[in-house]
């Protein structure tokens, strides 16, 4: 039997995972590993709603300011980084924390990645033409077309997980969630999953709050001083992209943190509809 234990914490965004995290990792005199694909971003700070730095300096959190937005971070990257984490916690202890709403992430760390077929060069370079020709909304409403399952679940905001889940389909005729539903690596330790849930109009207004209070903090400013990578993946985020809108004087800021309010609520619903389906 494993003497070594992961408890993991998810849910959607504002729904209170940091603070029982740190709770927890206190209770326990341990550390935490951040599941969340783009808190480990040391240029995005407010935006992502990073743990406050006195919960920082509590607990050692893993993969929060790790990489730069110029690095290609994946959920491959992150499999690997957060089994070498987990591994040097359990040196010093029989516990330790894994937080974070990236479904896909945490159900690499749990089962191991899928073998998805390699697909042809020329279809994946058409796809990434199309999508710098139509943008972003022409991809999302081929996905809606062709993968309703992954537009329903998936990352829909991501262009680098969009394309990949299209050319996937495309190319095989199946959905990237066909493949990531397949084999399961056991990992030598156990794991306890935690999914908070709130009602559902409560987990809005506080959503609703946290924008205005990101904004409050300063948000415009960070998202200004990022302005030169807008189009890089890393900021292909919500609360980054509706501001650069804002800038290239497309829409006005009330519109702008409308959006983020808006498009935040969308993310929290499909991570819902995520963690329900893969709950385990």
């Amino acid at each position: 039997m494993y003497n070594k234990t992961c408890i993991i914490i998810t849910g959607p965004t504002a729904v209170g995972k940091t603070d029982l995290a740190v709770e927890l990792a206190e209770k326990h005199n341990t550390q935490i590993i951040s599941s969340d694909s783009r808190q480990c971003y040391k240029e995005l700070d407010i935006g992502v709603a990073k743990p406050a730095q006195n919960q920082l300096q509590k607990v050692r959190h893993y993969f929060i300011d790790s990489h730069s937005i110029h690095e290609d971070v994946n959920v491959k990257v992150f499999e690997k980084y957060a089994l070498n984490a987990v591994n040097e916690i359990f040196k010093n202890n029989d516990v330790a924390i894994m937080v974070g709403g990236t479904g896909l992430y945490i159900k690499a760390f749990r089962t191991g990645l899928d073998d998805i077929p390699s697909i042809d060069k020329v279809l994946h370079n058409e796809i990434e033409e199309a999508y710098k020709l139509k943008g972003i909304t022409w991809l999302q409403e081929e996905l809606k077309k062709k993968d309703p399952a992954y537009f329903s679940l998936g990352e829909v905001t991501n262009p680098t997980r969009m394309m990949r889940a299209l050319e996937v389909r495309l190319a095989t005729g199946k959905s990237i969630l066909d493949f990531q539903s397949g084999k399961k690596t056991q990992r030598d330790f156990k794991i306890k999953q935690i999914n908070l849930e709130i009602p559902r109009d409560e987990l809005y207004q506080r959503i609703n709050n946290r924008v205005d209070m990101m904004m409050d903090t300063g948000l415009l400013k960070e998202v200004e001083k990022l302005y030169a990578y807008k189009n890089l993946n890393a900021l292909q985020t919500v609360g980054y992209k509706e501001l650069f809108d804002f800038i290239e004087e497309k829409i006005s800021l009330e519109k702008a943190i409308d959006n983020i309010k808006k498009n935040t609520r969308h993310f929290a619903k499909r991570q819902i509809t995520w963690f329900k389906k893969y709950s385990y």
